[in-house]
């Protein structure tokens, strides 16, 4: 992922992407949900885990998940979380994973990222915590 031309954050082997989306009310419950299921679910070849495969995790704040799309043709993003309260709930996610051993890397909050991916499979999960 890159900011500006310069790498901001990369997986250098096999691990998830995880795009975060916070919502207003989002706080430590949906943390450590977010959390516990990013490191355990069983999504990884041959039903492992994050935490089992010791797999890497490259953290994105993504307020477009939250896009209301029903009226119109432009995106409403209401239900998103403004910046000052997105920021500290996407490091708080970022520093409990890093608690539990998990290498992350991450994006910049607020920035124009381009973000390269390889989906394999492919697998996309939505987690609504």
């Amino acid at each position: 992922m890159t900011v500006d031309g310069e790498v901001v954050g990369e997986l250098t082997r096999p691990g998830l992407v995880a795009l975060i989306g916070v919502s207003h009310d989002d706080g430590p419950e949906q943390v450590a949900t977010m959390t516990r299921k990013i490191a355990d679910l069983r999504i990884l070849r041959d039903e492992r885990s994050v935490a089992d495969e010791r797999a890497p995790v490259l953290v994105i704040s993504q307020f477009t998940l939250y896009a209301d799309t029903r009226k119109g043709r432009r995106p409403s993003w209401n239900a998103a979380a403004p910046g000052p309260v997105a920021e500290p709930v996407v490091e708080q996610v970022v520093h409990a994973l890093r608690a539990r051993g998990v290498e992350v890397a991450t994006g910049r909050f607020g920035a124009h990222m381009d973000v390269e991916l390889v989906n394999d499979g492919p697998v996309t999960i939505v987690l609504d915590v």
